[in-house]
Parts: C-alpha cells; sequence; structure tokens
C-alpha cells in the first residue's frame, strides 16, 4: 500500500447488458435522436446492420467505473474530496449494439503524489471479450479544508 488512497494497479468493474430503453432514456436525457441509435430501418442499411449505442452512453459508464474507485477510498476515511479532472483519449473501436453486455475495468495507471492527481485506463469490452472502447481518466484529490 502505497501513501496515497489508491495504489497502481488497483481495479474495480462493472458489468450491464445494453437494453433497448437504456438507448431511448439516453437519447431523451441528451436529446441524441440520431438514426444510428433509433432507426433500425435505417442501420439495417449501413454496414453495421443494427443501432448502435451511443459513445457517451458508454463514457457514462466509464464514470460509474471512476465513482466506484472513488466510493472505496471514501469508506476508508480520507481526508481529501476526489474528482474527475476528465477523460482523454477516448476510443470507440467497436460498435456496441443493443443486447450486448459490457464490462468496464477500470485500472489505476500512475499516481502524481505532488499534483495529487491519479491516473487510469480504462476499457470496456463486450461478450464475446473484444475491446468496444478505450480511455483515460485523471482524478485529482483535493484536500479537506
Amino acid at each position: 500500500m502505497s501513501d496515497f488512497h489508491v495504489d497502481v494497479g488497483e481495479r474495480v468493474t462493472f458489468s450491464k447488458t445494453i437494453g433497448e430503453s437504456d438507448i431511448y432514456m439516453f437519447a431523451g436525457i441528451t436529446g441524441d435522436f440520431s438514426g444510428n441509435h433509433v432507426n433500425e430501418q435505417y442501420m439495417a442499411k449501413s454496414a453495421f446492420k443494427h443501432r448502435i449505442a451511443h459513445g457517451s452512453l458508454l463514457v457514462g459508464f466509464m464514470s460509474t467505473t471512476s465513482t466506484m474507485m472513488i466510493a472505496r477510498c471514501v469508506e476508508k476515511g480520507i481526508d481529501e474530496t476526489p474528482v474527475s479532472l476528465g477523460y482523454d483519449r477516448i476510443r470507440f473501436i467497436k460498435p456496441v449494439y443493443i443486447n450486448d453486455t459490457v464490462t468496464i475495468t477500470y485500472t489505476i495507471s500512475e499516481i502524481d503524489t505532488e499534483r495529487r492527481r491519479s491516473l487510469s485506463n480504462i476499457e470496456i469490452i463486450n461478450q464475446k471479450d473484444e475491446t468496444v472502447a478505450v480511455g483515460q481518466h485523471i482524478l485529482k484529490w483535493v484536500p479537506d479544508s
């Protein structure tokens, strides 16, 4: 265990089957009613053949895992408030379809104790063990007053 709240290699995972209701609720919240997400006939003519999940929905799942890591630390009784500084290098590698099950793994990859930051790698795989998205997340650990 380091003198920081997390250790390099520490990880959390979250899994979810993407339902049609997830797509429509997300479209309603964001206003993104692109045919890519809500029009099966339109997508049947495409190379994808079916509707695909919003990329930003996958980023939301990345946020879920960062929140899980934060919750783990808060339960330890830390004296800092971790906040997100953002996501970098997000890539959508393969489409995610309705009824796909995705598993998001959030792994601490670097710690900068001077700047009070941790960097994490995030990978999303589907039920076929194919990588569908990746990204990096930066957490800032702000001392409590």
